[in-house]
Protein backbone atom coordinates (compact mmCIF):
# COMPACT_ATOMS: atom_id res chain seq x y z
CA UNK A 1 0.00 0.00 0.00
CA UNK A 2 1.29 3.57 -1.01
CA UNK A 3 1.11 5.48 2.14
CA UNK A 4 1.74 9.62 1.54
CA UNK A 5 2.19 12.00 4.35
CA UNK A 6 1.72 15.67 4.75
CA UNK A 7 5.47 16.06 2.57
CA UNK A 8 4.77 13.40 0.10
CA UNK A 9 1.34 16.07 -0.84
CA UNK A 10 3.97 19.10 -0.20
CA UNK A 11 6.37 17.03 -2.67
CA UNK A 12 3.55 16.40 -5.55
CA UNK A 13 2.45 19.87 -5.45
CA UNK A 14 6.39 21.26 -5.46
CA UNK A 15 6.44 19.00 -8.78
CA UNK A 16 3.09 19.97 -9.95
CA UNK A 17 2.70 23.62 -8.79
CA UNK A 18 -0.34 24.62 -7.13
CA UNK A 19 -2.02 26.39 -10.58
CA UNK A 20 -1.20 23.13 -12.45
CA UNK A 21 -2.51 20.97 -9.60
CA UNK A 22 -5.67 22.85 -9.57
CA UNK A 23 -6.22 22.89 -13.06
CA UNK A 24 -5.33 19.19 -13.41
CA UNK A 25 -7.73 18.67 -10.11
CA UNK A 26 -10.84 21.07 -11.14
CA UNK A 27 -10.69 18.45 -14.58
CA UNK A 28 -10.68 15.55 -12.70
CA UNK A 29 -13.74 16.70 -10.60
CA UNK A 30 -15.77 17.56 -13.96
CA UNK A 31 -15.01 13.80 -15.21
CA UNK A 32 -16.49 12.54 -11.77
CA UNK A 33 -19.48 15.02 -11.78
CA UNK A 34 -20.51 13.81 -15.57
CA UNK A 35 -20.28 10.43 -14.07
CA UNK A 36 -22.20 11.11 -11.23
CA UNK A 37 -24.92 8.59 -12.01
CA UNK A 38 -22.21 5.88 -11.59
CA UNK A 39 -21.16 6.60 -7.87
CA UNK A 40 -22.25 5.09 -4.91
CA UNK A 41 -23.60 8.03 -2.89
CA UNK A 42 -24.76 8.85 0.64
CA UNK A 43 -24.81 11.37 2.89
CA UNK A 44 -21.40 11.40 5.30
CA UNK A 45 -21.82 9.88 8.50
CA UNK A 46 -21.83 12.66 10.91
CA UNK A 47 -21.14 12.58 15.32
CA UNK A 48 -21.95 16.01 16.37
CA UNK A 49 -20.43 17.06 19.97
CA UNK A 50 -21.12 20.79 21.07
CA UNK A 51 -17.45 21.27 20.28
CA UNK A 52 -17.44 19.71 17.03
CA UNK A 53 -18.22 17.06 14.71
CA UNK A 54 -16.64 13.72 13.11
CA UNK A 55 -17.73 12.78 10.09
CA UNK A 56 -17.09 9.41 7.46
CA UNK A 57 -17.42 10.28 3.84
CA UNK A 58 -17.47 7.22 1.63
CA UNK A 59 -18.38 6.53 -2.13
CA UNK A 60 -17.45 4.33 -5.03
CA UNK A 61 -17.22 4.28 -8.93
CA UNK A 62 -16.90 1.01 -11.10
CA UNK A 63 -12.87 0.62 -9.94
CA UNK A 64 -12.37 2.87 -6.66
CA UNK A 65 -13.90 2.92 -3.57
CA UNK A 66 -13.03 5.87 -1.31
CA UNK A 67 -13.25 7.46 2.00
CA UNK A 68 -12.38 10.68 3.75
CA UNK A 69 -12.43 10.76 7.80
CA UNK A 70 -12.72 14.60 8.68
CA UNK A 71 -12.93 16.69 11.60
CA UNK A 72 -14.62 19.94 12.57
CA UNK A 73 -13.72 21.79 16.09
CA UNK A 74 -14.17 25.48 15.75
CA UNK A 75 -11.76 26.10 18.26
CA UNK A 76 -8.89 24.04 18.09
CA UNK A 77 -6.81 27.09 16.91
CA UNK A 78 -6.85 27.77 20.94
CA UNK A 79 -5.36 24.95 21.36
CA UNK A 80 -2.99 25.70 18.71
CA UNK A 81 -4.50 22.98 16.60
CA UNK A 82 -6.10 22.88 13.07
CA UNK A 83 -10.19 23.45 12.69
CA UNK A 84 -10.07 20.65 9.96
CA UNK A 85 -7.93 17.03 10.17
CA UNK A 86 -8.75 14.74 7.84
CA UNK A 87 -7.21 11.38 6.51
CA UNK A 88 -8.30 9.10 3.70
CA UNK A 89 -8.36 5.88 1.90
CA UNK A 90 -8.50 4.76 -1.30
CA UNK A 91 -8.91 1.11 -2.63
CA UNK A 92 -9.86 -0.78 -5.46
CA UNK A 93 -13.30 -2.35 -6.19
CA UNK A 94 -12.20 -5.83 -7.87
CA UNK A 95 -10.27 -6.99 -4.46
CA UNK A 96 -11.18 -4.22 -2.22
CA UNK A 97 -7.16 -4.16 -1.85
CA UNK A 98 -6.29 -0.82 -0.13
CA UNK A 99 -3.99 0.84 -2.28
CA UNK A 100 -3.45 4.06 -0.75
CA UNK A 101 -3.65 5.92 2.50
CA UNK A 102 -3.04 9.47 2.62
CA UNK A 103 -3.23 12.78 4.62
CA UNK A 104 -6.28 14.92 4.04
CA UNK A 105 -6.15 18.08 5.65
CA UNK A 106 -3.87 19.74 2.71
CA UNK A 107 -6.63 17.61 0.39
CA UNK A 108 -9.13 18.99 1.71
CA UNK A 109 -8.51 22.56 1.59
CA UNK A 110 -6.98 21.95 -2.23
CA UNK A 111 -10.13 20.12 -3.36
CA UNK A 112 -12.98 22.53 -1.95
CA UNK A 113 -10.80 25.71 -3.59
CA UNK A 114 -11.15 23.55 -6.42
CA UNK A 115 -15.05 22.51 -6.06
CA UNK A 116 -15.71 26.38 -5.68
CA UNK A 117 -13.91 27.63 -8.99
CA UNK A 118 -15.08 24.93 -10.83
CA UNK A 119 -18.44 25.55 -9.57
CA UNK A 120 -17.65 29.20 -10.55
CA UNK A 121 -17.03 27.86 -14.16
CA UNK A 122 -20.52 27.60 -14.50
CA UNK A 123 -22.40 29.94 -12.41
CA UNK A 124 -20.11 32.94 -11.96
CA UNK A 125 -19.87 35.93 -14.92
CA UNK A 126 -16.46 35.18 -17.40
CA UNK A 127 -15.91 38.40 -16.77
CA UNK A 128 -15.13 38.48 -13.07
CA UNK A 129 -12.27 40.22 -11.82
CA UNK A 130 -13.00 41.01 -8.28
CA UNK A 131 -13.25 38.17 -5.18
CA UNK A 132 -14.54 39.05 -1.84
CA UNK A 133 -13.46 36.53 0.88
CA UNK A 134 -15.70 36.55 4.33
CA UNK A 135 -13.71 34.79 6.42
CA UNK A 136 -9.57 34.39 5.87
CA UNK A 137 -8.89 31.55 7.75
CA UNK A 138 -7.45 28.40 6.63
CA UNK A 139 -9.23 28.22 3.32
CA UNK A 140 -8.94 31.36 2.07
CA UNK A 141 -5.83 30.87 -0.15
CA UNK A 142 -6.88 28.01 -1.79
CA UNK A 143 -10.08 29.81 -2.65
CA UNK A 144 -8.02 32.91 -4.04
CA UNK A 145 -5.22 30.60 -5.95
CA UNK A 146 -8.23 28.11 -7.47
CA UNK A 147 -10.22 30.90 -9.04
CA UNK A 148 -7.74 32.76 -10.11
CA UNK A 149 -6.92 29.71 -12.51
CA UNK A 150 -10.75 30.61 -13.91
CA UNK A 151 -10.62 33.99 -13.72
CA UNK A 152 -8.88 37.45 -14.25
CA UNK A 153 -8.96 37.71 -10.62
CA UNK A 154 -7.39 41.26 -9.88
CA UNK A 155 -8.56 42.33 -6.35
CA UNK A 156 -9.72 40.58 -3.43
CA UNK A 157 -11.89 42.20 -0.99
CA UNK A 158 -11.91 40.51 2.34
CA UNK A 159 -13.07 40.58 6.02
CA UNK A 160 -12.33 38.57 8.88
CA UNK A 161 -13.21 39.58 12.57
CA UNK A 162 -9.86 38.11 13.66
CA UNK A 163 -7.65 40.71 12.22
CA UNK A 164 -4.44 38.12 12.59
CA UNK A 165 -6.33 35.77 10.27
CA UNK A 166 -5.97 39.39 7.56
CA UNK A 167 -2.41 39.55 8.54
CA UNK A 168 -2.29 35.92 8.07
CA UNK A 169 -3.85 35.92 4.65
CA UNK A 170 -1.95 39.18 3.26
CA UNK A 171 1.42 37.18 4.08
CA UNK A 172 0.95 34.55 2.05
CA UNK A 173 -0.85 35.58 -0.78
CA UNK A 174 1.03 39.38 -0.93
CA UNK A 175 3.28 37.82 -4.07
CA UNK A 176 0.41 36.12 -6.36
CA UNK A 177 -0.40 39.72 -7.77
CA UNK A 178 -3.61 40.92 -6.52
CA UNK A 179 -4.78 43.57 -5.42
CA UNK A 180 -5.65 43.13 -1.89
CA UNK A 181 -8.20 45.72 -0.03
CA UNK A 182 -8.47 45.08 3.77
CA UNK A 183 -11.99 45.87 4.84
CA UNK A 184 -14.23 46.89 8.35
CA UNK A 185 -16.98 44.40 8.06
CA UNK A 186 -18.25 42.21 5.34
CA UNK A 187 -21.06 44.77 3.63
CA UNK A 188 -17.39 47.04 2.66
CA UNK A 189 -15.80 43.59 1.47
CA UNK A 190 -19.22 43.05 -0.35
CA UNK A 191 -19.15 46.16 -2.33
CA UNK A 192 -18.04 45.49 -6.33
CA UNK A 193 -17.59 42.31 -5.89
CA UNK A 194 -18.22 39.64 -8.84
CA UNK A 195 -17.48 36.49 -6.34
CA UNK A 196 -18.31 36.07 -2.72
CA UNK A 197 -17.12 33.49 -0.65
CA UNK A 198 -18.68 33.27 2.88
CA UNK A 199 -16.09 30.83 4.45
CA UNK A 200 -16.82 30.93 8.54
CA UNK A 201 -15.72 28.50 10.84
CA UNK A 202 -18.37 28.83 13.93
CA UNK A 203 -20.76 25.87 14.72
CA UNK A 204 -24.06 28.51 14.95
CA UNK A 205 -27.04 29.73 12.59
CA UNK A 206 -25.45 33.21 11.31
CA UNK A 207 -26.17 36.12 9.19
CA UNK A 208 -23.41 36.96 7.80
CA UNK A 209 -24.82 38.10 4.29
CA UNK A 210 -28.35 40.41 3.82
CA UNK A 211 -30.43 40.93 0.81
CA UNK A 212 -29.37 44.50 1.03
CA UNK A 213 -25.39 43.53 0.45
CA UNK A 214 -26.03 41.55 -2.62
CA UNK A 215 -25.55 43.05 -5.95
CA UNK A 216 -27.21 42.12 -9.25
CA UNK A 217 -24.86 39.32 -11.34
CA UNK A 218 -23.10 38.22 -8.08
CA UNK A 219 -22.19 34.86 -7.68
CA UNK A 220 -21.92 33.78 -4.15
CA UNK A 221 -20.13 30.69 -3.04
CA UNK A 222 -21.44 29.33 0.36
CA UNK A 223 -18.95 27.27 1.93
CA UNK A 224 -19.24 27.64 5.62
CA UNK A 225 -22.26 26.68 6.53
CA UNK A 226 -21.67 22.63 6.13
CA UNK A 227 -23.63 21.00 9.01
CA UNK A 228 -26.88 21.01 10.81
CA UNK A 229 -27.32 24.50 13.00
CA UNK A 230 -24.72 26.15 11.09
CA UNK A 231 -25.35 28.69 8.52
CA UNK A 232 -24.47 32.04 7.08
CA UNK A 233 -27.08 33.83 5.05
CA UNK A 234 -30.70 35.23 5.54
CA UNK A 235 -33.53 33.80 4.20
CA UNK A 236 -34.03 36.11 1.44
CA UNK A 237 -30.98 35.68 0.31
CA UNK A 238 -31.65 32.44 -0.86
CA UNK A 239 -35.29 33.42 -1.91
CA UNK A 240 -33.59 36.27 -4.59
CA UNK A 241 -30.93 33.82 -5.87
CA UNK A 242 -30.56 30.78 -8.27
CA UNK A 243 -29.38 28.17 -5.56
CA UNK A 244 -27.24 25.01 -6.72
CA UNK A 245 -26.28 22.06 -4.50
CA UNK A 246 -24.00 18.70 -4.81
CA UNK A 247 -26.04 16.06 -2.78
CA UNK A 248 -29.61 17.17 -1.51
CA UNK A 249 -30.18 14.40 0.66
CA UNK A 250 -27.19 16.06 2.34
CA UNK A 251 -27.18 19.03 1.51
CA UNK A 252 -30.79 19.59 2.64
CA UNK A 253 -29.25 18.52 6.39
CA UNK A 254 -26.05 20.65 6.24
CA UNK A 255 -26.44 23.51 3.88
CA UNK A 256 -27.72 26.87 3.76
CA UNK A 257 -31.07 25.39 2.71
CA UNK A 258 -31.62 23.44 5.42
CA UNK A 259 -33.37 26.79 6.89
CA UNK A 260 -35.81 26.79 4.17
CA UNK A 261 -39.25 24.37 3.34
CA UNK A 262 -38.92 21.10 1.83
CA UNK A 263 -40.01 22.49 -1.76
CA UNK A 264 -37.43 24.86 -2.44
CA UNK A 265 -36.17 25.05 -5.45
CA UNK A 266 -32.62 23.82 -5.98
CA UNK A 267 -30.40 22.77 -9.30
CA UNK A 268 -27.67 20.21 -9.13
CA UNK A 269 -24.38 21.22 -9.86
CA UNK A 270 -23.86 17.76 -12.06
CA UNK A 271 -26.64 18.43 -14.20
CA UNK A 272 -25.15 22.22 -14.89
CA UNK A 273 -21.69 20.25 -16.05
CA UNK A 274 -23.40 17.45 -17.97
CA UNK A 275 -25.16 20.42 -19.61
CA UNK A 276 -28.70 19.20 -18.82
CA UNK A 277 -30.05 22.08 -16.61
CA UNK A 278 -28.82 25.89 -17.06
CA UNK A 279 -26.54 27.66 -15.33
CA UNK A 280 -25.95 31.38 -15.20
CA UNK A 281 -28.68 32.46 -17.45
CA UNK A 282 -27.07 36.13 -17.71
CA UNK A 283 -25.40 38.52 -16.20
CA UNK A 284 -27.85 40.28 -13.66
CA UNK A 285 -28.81 36.63 -12.32
CA UNK A 286 -27.67 36.40 -8.56
CA UNK A 287 -26.36 32.45 -8.30
CA UNK A 288 -25.49 31.03 -5.04
CA UNK A 289 -23.85 27.35 -4.72
CA UNK A 290 -24.89 26.32 -1.58
CA UNK A 291 -21.75 23.88 -0.77
CA UNK A 292 -21.20 21.73 2.05
CA UNK A 293 -18.33 19.44 0.32
CA UNK A 294 -19.55 15.94 -0.72
CA UNK A 295 -17.69 12.57 -0.56
CA UNK A 296 -17.16 12.42 -4.85
CA UNK A 297 -15.00 15.49 -4.43
CA UNK A 298 -12.69 13.79 -1.91
CA UNK A 299 -12.54 10.81 -4.36
CA UNK A 300 -11.44 12.74 -7.06
CA UNK A 301 -8.67 14.13 -4.99
CA UNK A 302 -7.41 11.03 -3.64
CA UNK A 303 -7.05 9.43 -7.57
CA UNK A 304 -5.50 12.20 -8.57
CA UNK A 305 -3.05 12.29 -5.76
CA UNK A 306 -2.68 8.65 -6.05
CA UNK A 307 -1.70 8.67 -10.03
CA UNK A 308 0.52 11.58 -9.48
CA UNK A 309 2.36 9.92 -6.65
CA UNK A 310 2.91 6.50 -8.92
CA UNK A 311 3.99 8.95 -11.85
CA UNK A 312 6.66 10.59 -9.43
CA UNK A 313 7.70 7.83 -7.49
CA UNK A 314 6.72 9.94 -4.00
CA UNK A 315 4.97 8.40 -1.09
CA UNK A 316 5.93 5.38 1.10
CA UNK A 317 5.03 1.57 0.55
CA UNK A 318 4.29 -0.22 3.84
CA UNK A 319 2.78 -3.18 4.06
CA UNK A 320 -0.75 -2.90 5.72
CA UNK A 321 -2.02 -6.66 4.55
CA UNK A 322 -0.50 -9.72 5.47
CA UNK A 323 1.31 -11.15 2.62
CA UNK A 324 1.04 -15.12 2.93
CA UNK A 325 1.94 -18.11 0.93
CA UNK A 326 -1.03 -20.00 1.32
CA UNK A 327 -4.05 -16.76 1.32
CA UNK A 328 -5.97 -19.22 3.63
CA UNK A 329 -3.50 -19.56 6.50
CA UNK A 330 -2.95 -16.08 8.38
CA UNK A 331 -1.80 -17.86 11.12
CA UNK A 332 1.12 -18.02 9.86
CA UNK A 333 1.87 -14.49 9.68
CA UNK A 334 2.49 -14.89 13.40
CA UNK A 335 4.39 -17.72 13.45
CA UNK A 336 6.75 -16.83 10.32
Amino acid sequence: MLVLDVYDIRAILDKVGFQDFFLKLITTLEHDYKNWDHFDKMPRIATHFSYGVLELMPTSDEEYYGYKYVTGHPQNPTFNKTTVMATGQLSTIDTGEPVMISEMTLLTALRTGATSAMAGKYLARKDSKVLCLIGTGAQSEFQSLAFKTQFDIQEIRYFDIDPKAMDKFEKNIASFGFKLTRCHDAKEALKGADIVTTITADKKNQTILTQDMIEKGMFINGVGGDCPGKTEMDKEVLNHASVFIEYLPQTKIEGEIQQMPDDFPTTALHEVIKGERDGRKDATEVTLFDSVGFAIEDFSVLKLVYKLAKEYNIGKKMDMIPVMRDPKNLFESFTK
